[in-house]
């Protein structure tokens, strides 16, 4: 199916207790050739609060599968959580409809890996959705990395987080299954390392070996989950180095990769070279910016990928690939493991 065709795209949204949500629902009543027909929720308040932000021909429905029976999207929107990706999942398969989450994959690495073999089974399409992917730096700069402009790349070093889920004011219904080690898989762990975890798929492939550990810093909070972790991810000939944290001072969000010729820092919407033999503590520490392409209209946003690859029937590819994130969620399984061991885990299939 073309973009030049009438017939849009019918979607639906399966849970608004992920704060993420709003931003994927704003972007796909922006999409010309997508149709935002229904939306499943439990929660009274939010689905009051989607309403007044929804056409009013949108479908409002509290069981997820009544929804998909009685509507008949083509594809959904998932944002739920963790724990309920599987299920989720399992539903649209038997009724064939494509299947979009907002990362990561699952609350863990078993049920990520019958996410991808149902959807393959079931021949849907399975995108998991990261939004910093869609920064032009990011994409510069993997284009770069993989077109070998650092030589063979030897440390990564990956921060991701902000100052935590209760103190950047994140919904009530949002935090209460954020800070469940059930229905989200970990804390910080889980909720940032997947950031690095993807990122070290996407440049050096499966690591293999993981080490990690956790700690709690908000010991006032009782909290059941870690706020902080530090992730070692062992390459044959590289180290990636994975900090998420609900602990920084102020939202982070940045990749640093490290080979013989220089260096790239991603960061938000810019990309830093820094050559080789060069003396960082002069003007420029990290780097100068390098000039970026813009991206193709297919590639602005994860609706618009997702779009593009139902509506001309092309693969997901990585890093959004189901494949890539089996991967991710078993890297954070592993660290998890480390964590409740002390020891290095091996990732040997």
């Amino acid at each position: 199916m073309g973009f030049g065709q009438a017939a849009k795209t019918r979607f639906a949204i399966v849970g608004l207790d992920h704060d993420h949500v709003w931003g994927r629902m704003e972007r796909l009543l922006k999409t010309p050739d997508a149709e935002l027909v229904a939306i499943s929720d439990t929660h009274p308040e939010l689905i009051e609060k989607a309403k007044g932000r929804a056409p009013a021909s949108v479908k409002f429905f509290i069981d997820y599968t009544e929804m998909l029976d009685q509507m008949k999207p083509d594809a959904v929107i998932v944002t739920t959580a963790n724990n309920l990706h599987l299920p989720i999942l399992r539903a649209c398969a038997r009724r064939h409809i494509h299947y979009f989450t907002e990362k990561p994959m699952a609350q863990s690495g078993a049920d990520a890996r019958e996410m991808a073999r149902v959807a393959s089974e079931a021949g849907i399409k399975l995108m998991v959705n990261y939004q910093v992917l869609w920064s032009p730096a990011t994409q510069e700069g993997a284009a770069r990395l993989k077109a070998g402009e650092l030589g063979p790349i030897q440390k990564i070093i990956v921060e991701f987080g902000h100052e935590g889920p209760k103190e950047i004011g994140a919904s009530k219904e949002f935090n209460a299954w954020l800070y469940d080690p059930k229905k989200n898989g970990a804390g910080a762990l889980m909720d940032f390392a997947c950031y690095g975890a993807n990122w070290a798929m996407w440049i050096k492939g499966r690591p293999q070996r993981v080490f990690a550990y956790s700690l709690k810093l908000k010991t006032a909070q009782h909290n059941e989950v870690e706020d902080d972790a530090v992730v070692l991810l062992e390459y044959p000939d590289s180290t990636a180095i994975l900090m998420p944290s609900w602990d920084w001072p102020y939202g982070k969000g940045q990749a640093e990769f490290y080979g013989p010729q220089g260096s790239f820092l991603v960061m938000g919407n810019g990309l830093l070279y820094q050559p080789a033999k060069t003396d960082t503590s002069l003007e420029h520490p990290s780097g100068t910016p390098v000039s970026i392409r813009p991206l193709p209209p297919e590639k602005m946003d994860g609706i618009d990928y997702f779009l593009d690859c139902i509506r001309n029937n092309k693969p997901v590819e990585d890093p959004v690939s189901a494949e890539m994130n089996v991967g991710v969620n078993e890297i954070i399984d592993a660290a998890i493991e480390s964590i409740r061991t002390g020891r290095a885990v091996s990732l040997q299939r």
